[in-house]
């Protein structure tokens, strides 16, 4: 009890844990908010301003690096100066960018940047020494600087990194006005150094014409933007004398040079228009930074006034949350450990014990197996009184379930008593119809109406298994068990398909000859159904060490060890028959008949690829050799089912369905049985020739050989006898016909006869 006491405790201590946990999070995002702020300032100063002026210098030294290449003969000393001022804006940003400030304030992502842009700036004085030594051209020069100046920027990107999305943007838009004036600079160096080398080559002239469309692309990007304070200043700037002159030149530059020759223009025209302009964008950008940090001042007030509301009104709320909680859930477990003690006994003794009584037939009082519980007015006696109504729903629904199958099963009891009554009685009126018919396709007709009432009987007795009650259809003697498998044979729709091997001198008891017969009918049926038209099934038994075992095989497209196992556990332990569980009624009627004599039955695969059904008799029901009384003694009066398929197996029927037993006997033909010598008045002296047997046991037909030594000789002068294999089908039905009509005559006048003896008497 203390466990699921404490279990619940821990729920709420976890979900109290939980809410702190939210108010630290939300306590942390504010403040982090706060530090974001905090943060800008040591950007600012550690890695936005030195790289600033750095970014200038590289861009003049660019410039000065490309108009040398370009006439070397002139004068380096202004590059040389630059030079140094780029180098002492490189030493004070390491040292800026590198210090404790910054290397605390920064992320993964930052320091990574500012580490590529230190490594960029060590590469300068080896991309200086090449361009002295006149081992560079002007591209390869170009490209350096410019490559030095791309990872700057690329250390902006990573400074955009406030939570605030108005100021984020704003920043982002002024980095790109920066990479537009960048481009700007791009452009006046690589214009500068061609008019200095006196030509633009084609490469150059298409670069220049690019970096153009890029540069007043960016720019009108990010213009627009803008906040519109800011934007109207831009506007006035892009329609202002300097860029007006600037934007000309650019026009007469890539419309009137021609490839490779001179741009239409001087180099100090080009100068007086370009360093103005840079200047003016300049100065534009720092002044619309400076405005962006004022409006960062709200922010940062919000900041101040979230954190105070998180941190201080958010941990007085998670107190009170804390202390209330912890007062409720005791209150909560005392009420909910008495609602799980009733629902555990409603569902542990109640319940099942209200099912049991049911199942053994007696009456149940739903209000006195469902006692109201009382848990008060609140929300956890809301949810005993809603408890009290699904107990007493429960067991309702359980007695009228109860009562509605055993209804089912008396309806289907009834019905079946009644079919099978009918039932019986047609096979009566079928046996004595034919027992008067001799005409042969009459008689056909009959036996067909005779097999489909077989089965009908079958199906009714399903329907009696199916309901827990007996078939009420057994004998008193034991009986052969190739009766009993032809009389399972008779039940089968198409049992012209079924091959029956031999069976050996073994008897059923008689109190399970029918229940056996309605097994078997059902696994053969099965097994015919499931496999091609044209293949056989078997049907073979012999006495094993546990009793008998009976083996069903098929040869169809057999079963996956899956399904295998399914049904060899729906037949060793069947479930309670459900009404919706109609596509198994074979195999569950299959189980209650072997559950009723202790017979196991089992579904195996087959080695020719289809599935073999094993039935095994215990030993108490099998009756040997040694222990079967003599046939006239033991053998019982079949009833219509058995007796009809042995009459049809042994002697045939005229123009009737095949036979329903094919045994596998080797009948010589004609032409091959021997003829016994012509003999005297006195048979010959000699052994006795050996008996042939079938293998069920029937005698081994030989011509001739029971007849007299005087009926045995040849008649002289007479006609040949007629040949059997001249003989047409007609002929032959028609002495099938005749033999069988004579023989139940016969059987009747005996039977007459018989039973006037026992009147005079």
């Amino acid at each position: 009890m203390r466990f699921r006491n404490s279990s619940v405790r821990t729920k709420v201590t976890a979900l109290l844990l939980s809410l702190a946990a939210l108010w630290a999070f939300a306590a942390w995002v504010t403040l982090r908010e706060g530090l974001n702020l905090v943060w800008v300032a040591v950007y600012d100063s550690g890695v936005a301003q030195p790289s600033e002026t750095l970014l200038v210098e590289l861009q003049r030294e660019r410039r000065l690096t490309v108009v040398a290449m370009g006439n070397p003969s002139a004068d380096r000393g202004n590059l040389r100066a630059q030079r140094a001022r780029t180098d002492a804006a490189g030493a004070e940003f390491r040292r800026l960018a590198k210090g404790n400030n910054v290397q605390f304030a920064a992320d993964a992502v930052l320091k990574r940047r500012i580490d590529e842009m230190i490594h960029q700036l060590d590469g300068l004085p080896k991309n200086r020494s090449l361009v002295d030594g006149g081992q560079s051209d002007r591209a390869k020069a170009y490209d350096s600087y410019t490559t030095v100046v791309d990872s700057v920027y690329r250390t902006y990107d990573a400074l955009a990194t406030l939570d605030d999305k108005d100021v984020a943007r704003d920043t982002r838009t002024l980095i790109d006005l920066s990479r537009a004036r960048e481009l700007l600079s791009e452009e006046d160096a690589l214009l500068a150094g061609a008019l200095s080398a006196g030509r633009l080559t084609v490469p150059e002239r298409a670069r220049f014409t690019e970096i153009v469309g890029v540069q007043r692309f960016h720019k009108s990007e990010a213009v627009l933007a803008l906040p519109d304070s800011d934007r109207a200043i831009f506007e006035r700037l892009e329609r202002g004398q300097t860029f007006t002159r600037l934007r000309a030149l650019e026009e007469n530059v890539m419309q009137s040079t021609r490839p490779g020759g001179l741009p239409p223009i001087l180099a100090e025209q080009w100068r007086a228009a370009t360093e103005p302009a840079l200047a003016e964008l300049q100065t534009a950008i720092l002044e619309a930074g400076d405005r962006l940090v004022d409006r960062t001042a709200p922010v940062a007030v919000g900041v101040i006034a979230r954190l105070l509301l998180a941190g201080v009104l958010g941990l007085v709320a998670v107190v009170a949350s804390i202390i209330l909680s912890v007062t409720t859930a005791r209150a909560l477990v005392r009420q909910l450990e008495k609602l799980r003690e009733a629902a555990l006994e409603l569902a542990n003794e109640r319940l099942p014990g209200v099912v049991a009584r049911l199942a053994q037939g007696e009456k149940v009082d739903v209000r006195a197996e469902a006692p109201p519980l009382d848990f008060g007015p609140d929300v956890i006696g809301q949810v005993g009184a809603a408890f009290n109504t699904v107990q007493e729903t429960a067991i309702r629904t359980a007695v009228e379930e109860a009562q509605l199958r055993q209804s089912i099963r008396d309806i289907l009891l009834s019905l079946a008593r009644r079919t099978q009554s009918l039932v019986h009685r047609q096979l009566t009126l079928l046996d004595v119809m034919e027992r008067r018919e001799s005409d042969p396709a009459e008689l056909k007709d009959l036996f067909r109406i005779d097999h489909l009432a077989t089965r009908m009987r079958r199906n009714a007795e399903n329907l009696i298994v199916l309901s827990g009650a007996s078939p009420a259809r057994a004998w008193r003697r034991s009986v052969p068990m190739v009766d009993v498998v032809r009389g399972a044979l008779a039940e089968v729709e198409d049992y012209t398909r079924v091959t029956v091997l031999p069976m050996g001198q073994t008897a059923l008891n008689g109190r399970a000859v029918g229940d056996v017969i309605h097994l078997l009918a059902e696994l053969i049926e099965n097994a015919v159904s499931f496999s091609p038209p044209y293949t056989m099934v078997q049907v073979g038994g012999q006495v094993v060490a546990s009793g008998y075992a009976l083996e069903i095989e098929d040869r169809g497209l057999g079963m996956s060890p899956d399904d295998l196992e399914t049904a060899n556990q729906r037949i060793a332990d069947p479930p309670e028959f459900n009404l919706s569980s109609t596509a198994r009624l074979g195999l569950y009627v299959v189980s209650r008949l072997a559950e009723r004599h202790g017979i196991r039955v089992s579904l195996k695969a087959s080695p020719y690829g289809g599935t073999t059904a094993v039935v095994l008799l215990p030993r108490e029901l099998v009756m040997e050799n040694g222990d079967e009384q003599p046939e006239q003694e033991t053998r019982p009066r079949l009833d219509r089912r058995e007796r009809g398929a042995r009459e049809i197996a042994l002697v045939g029927a005229p123009d009737a369905d095949p036979l329903p037993v094919q045994e596998v006997v080797p009948v010589p033909r004609a032409a091959e049985t021997p003829r016994p010598a012509p003999i005297a008045a006195e048979p010959a002296a000699g052994p006795e020739p050996p008996a042939a047997f079938t293998p069920s046991g029937l005698p081994f037909r030989v011509p001739q050989a029971s007849l007299a030594p005087a009926l045995a000789e040849e008649p002289k002068g007479g006609a040949e006898p007629e040949d059997e294999e001249d003989r047409s089908p007609d002929d032959i039905r028609k002495i099938m016909g005749s033999f069988q009509s004579g023989t139940r005559r016969g059987r009747s006048e005996a039977a007459k006869l018989l039973g006037e003896g026992e009147d005079n008497r």
